[in-house]
C-alpha cells in the first residue's frame, strides 16, 4: 500500500495529523499503533528539506525537475559505484571458466539484476511535487500512462554496465498490468536499452495472477502484499535459471524476502510502500 506525504501547502501544517511523514517514519492517522509521544517534524520544513535534497526547480513548462548536482544525485552515485563493483565481481565469478560472458556460474545459473521501476528506474518527483505529495489512483494512472518520466540519475548507465558484464536485467514493479504499456514505453524513452518484453518486465496482474504467486493470489482474490509479490517473483526468476546478484529498489518492501545476493536501497523520502 502506497502512502504519501500529504501537503495542502507550506502554510497548512495543521494537516500533519492526517499525513504520513515518511522521511521520519511517523505513522499515518489510518494506521493502527501508538501515537507520537512528541511533536512530529514540521510539514513545511520537511517539504523544504525534500526540495533542497532533490535540488528542486521547475522548467518553462512547469515540470518539476531534480538537479544532477543535488545531494540526491550524489547519494545515488555512491550507491551505484558500489553496485558496479559488486556486479563486476559477481559476473567474473559466474563466468569464470565457462567461456566468458555467455557462461554460467558454479550453480549453473546466469547472473541477473532486478530493478523496481517507480523511483528506482523512473523518477516521479514531478508527480509528487505537482500533487503536493498526495497519491491519487486516477492521477497516478494518468501520469504513468503519459510515459514522460525521466530516468533516475545514473540508472540507465548502471543497466548498460551490467549488460556489458554479461548480466541479465529484469524489472519488477508494483504497477498494474494495465499500466505495463506506459511503463515499458517510458523505460525505452528514458534510455534503458535492454529487453522490455513480458519475460523481462513483471507487473502486478491481479486479474490473472501467475501460478508462482498462488500462495497469495488467485483470479478471485489478490492477497499478496508488496513483499510477497516481489519475493515470489524473484524466486520465479531464479527458478528459470538465473542467480539474482543484485536487487534495486527505493523501498524496503522492494527488497525484503530474499532471493537476491545483494540489495541496494535507493533514496526516496517522498512516499512509503509497505
Amino acid at each position: 500500500m502506497r502512502k504519501s506525504l500529504r501537503v495542502a501547502g507550506l502554510a497548512t501544517a495543521c494537516t500533519v495529523a492526517g499525513a504520513a511523514l515518511y522521511a521520519t517514519g511517523v505513522a499515518s492517522a489510518d494506521q493502527a499503533g501508538p501515537r507520537p509521544t512528541k511533536e512530529p517534524h514540521n510539514i513545511g520544513l520537511l517539504v523544504g528539506e525534500i526540495d533542497e535534497y532533490y535540488g528542486a526547480s521547475q522548467d518553462a513548462d512547469g515540470v518539476w525537475k531534480s538537479s544532477p548536482d543535488s545531494p540526491y544525485a550524489k547519494d545515488l552515485a555512491r550507491i551505484q559505484a558500489k553496485a558496479k563493483k559488486d556486479i563486476k565481481k559477481a559476473a567474473r565469478k559466474a563466468h569464470h571458466g565457462h567461456g566468458g560472458h555467455g557462461g554460467q556460474g558454479a550453480r549453473g545459473k546466469k547472473p541477473a539484476i532486478v530493478l523496481d521501476v517507480d523511483d528506482t528506474a523512473l523518477l516521479s518527483f514531478d508527480y509528487e511535487k505537482s500533487t503536493n505529495f498526495t497519491y491519487n489512483n486516477d492521477s497516478w494512472d494518468a501520469y504513468v500512462k503519459a510515459a514522460k518520466r525521466p530516468s533516475v540519475f545514473g540508472m540507465p548507465e548502471l543497466v548498460k554496465y551490467a549488460k556489458s558484464q554479461g548480466v541479465e536485467v529484469f524489472f519488477l514493479t508494483g504497477l498494474a498490468e494495465s499500466q505495463r504499456e506506459g511503463a515499458v514505453t517510458n523505460l525505452a524513452k528514458a534510455g534503458y536499452k535492454t529487453p522490455l518484453d513480458r519475460t523481462h518486465v513483471f507487473t502486478k496482474n491481479k486479474a490473472n495472477p501467475p501460478a508462482y504467486l498462488s500462495h497469495c493470489a488467485t483470479p478471485d482474490a489478490w492477497k499478496c502484499d508488496t513483499v510477497q509479490f516481489k519475493e515470489g517473483t524473484r524466486k520465479h526468476i531464479e527458478s528459470t535459471g538465473y542467480d539474482i546478484v543484485g536487487s534495486f529498489g527505493d523501498q524496503v518492501s522492494d527488497l525484503a524476502g530474499g532471493y537476491a545476493d545483494k540489495t541496494y536501497k535507493l533514496p526516496n523520502p517522498t512516499y512509503f510502500v509497505g
